[in-house]
């Protein structure tokens, strides 16, 4: 790192050049990723319930946007597939729950937004935002009565870092670095 910011200071662009490279993290520090750790339904008076903890693991130059006043937004992404052995499976059913997480300087809270319900809360760490929004406990998923009884469903989920909610100019960037393409591998189980 130290040449690339001796060649950009003789070209000039020192500060530009400084500031994008950061904010790529190509110095190959820490990078991040989304883990879905378990995720179950219940069945409850004809509705099924879902329970399911995420991990979240920001990258630094996401930490550090959300730090500068960047929101940041997570999509929750759930969906119902109906097994098939002679083809490939088909969704029958999705929907997705997005939160966003700022942090506010003056007050030194994160706040996490609802984007679906409205529903706002603060909270004194980004630890504990990030536990409140990885923690689903009996979300009402699905009505057993949209299902055939005689087909094989299963419930997948996963989350991710919503690029397309950034601002312009850091959108572009985050085209080009794999920080900020946070994402969990699809997590499924019998429904």
């Amino acid at each position: 790192m130290p040449i690339v910011r001796q060649h950009a200071q003789r070209l000039g662009v020192a500060p530009l050049l400084w500031l994008l490279l950061g904010l790529l993290n190509l110095s190959g520090a820490w990078a991040g990723g989304f883990e879905v750790i378990s995720a179950s339904t219940k069945l409850d008076s004809g509705l099924y319930r879902l329970s399911a903890r995420i991990e979240y693991h920001f990258s630094k130059p996401a930490l550090d946007a959300m730090q500068n006043g960047v929101p940041l937004t997570v999509e929750i992404e759930m969906a119902v597939r109906r097994r098939r052995s002679w083809a490939w499976d088909e969704t029958v059913y999705s929907l997705s729950q997005r939160f966003r997480l700022e942090y506010h300087t003056l007050s030194r809270q994160y706040l996490v937004n609802n984007l679906n319900s409205g529903e706002r809360r603060g909270f004194p760490t980004g630890n504990a935002a990030l536990q409140f929004i990885g923690q689903i406990h009996d979300f009402p998923f699905l009505d057993k009565g949209l299902l055939s009884p005689n087909e094989r469903y299963e419930g997948a989920l996963r989350a991710w870092l919503d690029i397309e909610s950034l601002p312009v100019p850091l959108r572009v960037l985050a085209y080009l670095s794999d920080d900020w393409r946070l994402t969990s591998d699809w997590y499924t189980w019998p429904l």
